[in-house]
């Protein structure tokens, strides 16, 4: 890799959200430092496989490092011209935030925290990183604002994000580094994570295993495909802003019961529905406001939960051999 461009680093560059980052970066020419401890919080071999694809790309370096780590982190900027970060890494998931609170603490506060420190020291030109929906908490008013009141997170996942919200602004107060928070709206998509609905619902429709459908399917989410937020990240890191927080979000709301419909009709199988309560941490209903998106970073999504679904499908059954 040449030290004369650009380089960016990708922090979860094995994971989903930053799979596709980086892949989209280097097809623009971009050289990617991509960073992952691929962790076994879900299936490595669909991490690796995400990997195998960005491995082809000359212009991508990758790093098998966990953030927690300093020394080492601070050995690849040190080793590597990183201009921009792109920070996508994290312990994602509120449930499994009741059952393991620490992998939180570890991966999205004390990783963060060494991450922002590092990239402050090495001056780098944009700092880019992904808060979550999440952070509205249980906040009635939609859609939802970046100006809305966040300070009641319902699960420990949305504290963290908050509280990374509340260090990158001090660092950018402090010592005047770029900062931009992105609050991702429930992304879908190919080679998406296997704990997120779309994945389970798929898997167990086709094995002909009932979906767990929780408050009783009177849920709503603003389901965002990932090729769109791909876009508003990219557009984030072409241009710095001294501090800002955008949503990333498709700003329609989908009924749980309409994505399942969606989700049938693309796998020409009905699903078999367990009708459970509403669980622990979960919100009834997301809805971006993207206004200050649109008139900052130009951030339009343009795929509609129907495309999305039958896309995802499509790639479902040909990466597990489904015929």
């Amino acid at each position: 890799m040449s030290r004369n461009k650009t380089h960016y680093l990708v922090t979860g560059a094995a994971g989903f959200i930053g799979f596709h980052t980086a892949e989209a970066l280097l097809k623009g020419g971009e050289a990617v430092i991509g960073l992952d401890d691929l962790n076994e919080y879900y299936d490595v071999s669909l991490k690796q496989a995400r990997l195998k694809l960005l491995k082809k790309y000359p212009n991508f370096k990758f790093y098998k490092a966990d953030l927690c780590d300093l020394p080492k982190l601070k050995k690849i900027f040190a080793d590597n011209k990183i201009v921009k970060v792109c920070h996508l890494a994290a312990q994602a998931g509120v449930r499994y935030s009741l059952e393991n609170p620490f992998a939180y603490q570890k991966a999205n506060l004390e990783g963060f925290l060494n991450l922002i420190e590092v990239a402050k020291d090495h001056k780098v030109a944009n700092f880019v990183y992904a808060s979550s929906s999440s952070v509205y908490g249980g906040n009635t008013k939609v859609p939802f604002a970046v100006e809305d009141n966040v300070n009641k997170p319902v699960s420990l996942y949305a504290a963290t994000k908050r509280a990374d919200e509340l260090i990158a602004y001090t660092y950018h107060h402090l010592y005047k580094l770029p900062v931009t928070a992105l609050r991702f709206f429930t992304v879908y998509g190919p080679y998406g994570r296997p704990d997120m609905a779309l994945f389970k619902f798929t898997r167990a429709i086709l094995a002909n295993k009932p979906i767990e459908v929780y408050n009783f399917g009177r849920m709503q989410r603003d389901f965002t495909y990932v090729d769109d937020i791909v876009k508003g990240i990219l557009s984030s890191l072409a241009k710095p802003y001294p501090y800002e927080i955008f949503n990333l979000g498709n700003s329609r709301t989908v009924e749980l019961s309409y994505f399942i419909e969606c989700l049938e009709k693309s796998l020409g199988r009905k699903a078999k529905k367990k009708y459970l309560k509403l669980q622990p941490g979960d919100v009834v209903k997301t809805f971006a406001d993207i206004k200050h998106s649109k008139a900052k970073l130009g951030f339009k999504p343009q795929v509609k939960i129907e495309e999305g679904i039958d896309r995802f499908v499509d790639w479902y059954k040909e990466y597990y051999q489904i015929k």
